[in-house]
């Protein structure tokens, strides 16, 4: 084998190994952290960059929201903090909107890595935290001075000093103060853990820079980037989708163009800016969009600087997907994880086998609001329980696959983790009195949608708490492709019947609990084709209701669960003639 061969061979291991590093770095920050968005739905990201502020590698643990949004942030900090005025121990720290991952509530922090009194590399990281004091984590505001504390870019610790007028500031400004303060530690010990493992490496590998390692990566992860791209149908491809919205629907629309070395998505004709928080920063756009193109293009190379590079965006100013300063941005959410199922529109015109259906995307995570600031001071005959600030992280359901059915209850695009009401219960005097699957939420198809799910919560005591609904796919469900249904629209009532509106805050009063019925994922291909062992199965499991399998699938289940195959035929032979 030749030297060239060996080499090369040599930068692939050492390449995995980052990774193995910028993982070790993300687990850390789970293990470490205060927050239960962290620890327990791994709202987070983590990664490595170049002294340019290029990134090399990111965690396998993370959000593409965040993961996206924060290769752009690193520049922002250098500009700051160039990297010869760093020195060990500095960690810097940020929740700027426009130059970090979207919305105040997410906090980005960078930190230097020296090895032999030189600096070699940078890790970043992202997570999102319970509070930062405003509004809390809601649509009310009506700018970005309302939605809670502005981080600038500054120092959190100076040479392994933590910068104490710094957390002052947080502490007196969160309604959790011990929990954001430990989660500037865990973000700060996260990339400490990184760094400790990236000169372990070096010196492995007798590594004077990252440089070299950094250019091999750069150009082995643009030239399959490209390679991939060349495959496609060259064109002009366009989609819209449409957001429950705030004061009205908003409208998405997408003009995607697939060029020899590029792909290029204007947002011409998007509905604009909203006066209330559900507006999105332009790079929680680019990381999203990128996202849904990279996953159906080149799902298999990884993600850093050089494989996004070919995704371009243009994004009109005063549209709804280029929120400007001091616009509200808090639930960016809710129309920003839209956009992988918007260019998945675009492409299944380009690759029909490559995409999936529409699915729930946006995150059912209702803040919980308890206490006195709901309540006031009660009264000797309503007691009033005790302050509580919490995020219960849920999902509906995701489109489906062109083989498989859609995931049931999975958060995607945003690949966080379903959060165990146990964790909730035991930080918030809160009982989730139901979390089961959503019967019939799934899109009818060839291959189904997955299943939503309904969930059942109140106050300890049915007493007044409130809720700062974030919620979408009520209005506008999860489409189908190809012939399929659509996923179960969602609905947010109270178990009295009576309907809430999807965003804004909203007490639950006494006596009463909190309906949320979570949408299911959109149908792939005519249902009527559908395997009728497996609707049976599904019947058997209580998931697709008698009447559903014979109405949408033409599929006839005997009381026993068993499939009736003589009335099966003979739906599906009366289908066809039609």
């Amino acid at each position: 084998m030749s030297n060239a061969a060996l080499a090369g061979i040599q930068r692939q291991i050492m390449w995995n190994r980052l990774i193995a590093v910028v993982e070790e770095q993300a687990q850390t920050m789970i293990r470490t952290a205060f927050s239960t968005t962290v620890r327990e739905a791994g709202d987070l990201s983590a990664g490595i960059f170049d002294l340019q502020g290029r990134m090399l590698a990111q965690a396998v643990t993370g959000t593409p929201g965040h993961v996206n949004s924060m290769m752009e942030a690193v520049g922002h900090f250098l500009a700051k903090f160039p990297t010869e005025s760093m020195n060990p121990g500095d960690h810097y720290i940020t929740n700027d909107p426009w130059m970090g991952t979207g919305h105040l509530h997410d906090l980005t922090v960078v930190t230097p890595a020296f090895r032999r009194g030189a600096i070699v590399g940078l890790f970043a990281n992202t997570a999102h935290v319970i509070d930062v004091g405003g509004l809390g984590m809601g649509p009310e505001g009506r700018s970005v001075f309302e939605e809670g504390i502005y981080i600038p870019i500054v120092k959190c610790f100076d040479r392994g000093v933590p910068n104490e007028t710094f957390f002052d500031f947080i502490r007196w400004g969160s309604r959790l103060p011990v929990e954001l303060e430990g989660d500037v530690y865990s973000l700060c010990a996260c990339n400490d853990a990184g760094a400790k493992r990236l000169v372990a490496m070096m010196d492995e590998f007798n590594m004077d820079s990252i440089d070299p390692l950094a250019e091999f990566i750069f150009d082995s992860s643009l030239r399959a980037t490209l390679t991939e791209i060349a495959k496609l149908p060259g064109g002009t491809y366009s989609s819209e989708i449409s957001s429950d919205g705030y004061e009205q629907t908003v409208t998405l629309k997408a003009a995607m163009t697939v060029l020899p070395d590029a792909i290029e998505v204007d947002y011409a004709g998007t509905s604009g800016l909203s006066q209330r928080g559900i507006n999105v920063p332009a790079a929680y756009t680019r990381a999203y969009a990128c996202f849904g193109i990279k996953v159906v293009v080149a799902p298999e190379i990884p993600n850093n600087w050089a494989s996004l590079l070919p995704f371009r965006m243009k994004i009109p100013e005063g549209c709804i997907l280029n929120a400007p300063r001091p616009y509200p941005v808090a639930v960016r959410h809710v129309v920003g994880q839209l956009l992988p199922d918007l260019m998945m529109g675009c492409l299944h015109q380009a690759v029909p086998d490559r995409v999936t259906a529409e699915g729930s995307s946006c995150l059912w995570n209702p803040p919980l609001r308890g206490g006195g600031a709901v309540s006031g001071q009660g009264t000797p005959n309503k007691p009033v329980i005790g302050d509580f600030e919490v995020t219960t992280f849920n999902s509906g359901g995701t489109g489906a696959r062109i083989s498989r059915d859609g995931l049931d209850a999975t958060a995607f695009p945003s690949g966080v983790r379903t959060m165990p009401v146990e964790a909730t219960e035991n930080i918030a005097p809160v009982v989730f009195w139901r979390k089961e699957l959503r019967p019939d939420s799934g899109g009818a198809g060839r291959q189904r949608g997955g299943f939503g799910q309904i969930m059942e919560i109140a106050a300890k005591g049915d007493l007044e708490y409130a809720v700062n609904a974030i919620f979408d796919r009520v209005g506008h469900p999860p489409k189908g492709r190809d012939g399929g249904g659509e996923g179960a629209a969602g609905v947010v009532r109270l178990v009295s019947g009576q309907t809430l509106r999807t965003k804004g805050f909203q007490v639950i009063p006494d006596g009463e609990r909190l309906l949320l019925e979570l949408p299911g994922g959109g149908g792939l291909g005519d249902p009527a084709t559908r395997d009728p062992h497996a609707v049976a199965r599904d019947v058997r499991d209580s998931l697709v209701s008698p009447e559903n399998a014979a109405t949408l699938y033409k599929v006839s289940v005997e009381p026993d669960g068993g499939l009736d195959a003589a009335a099966t035929e003979l739906l599906r032979s009366q289908s066809h003639a039609l």
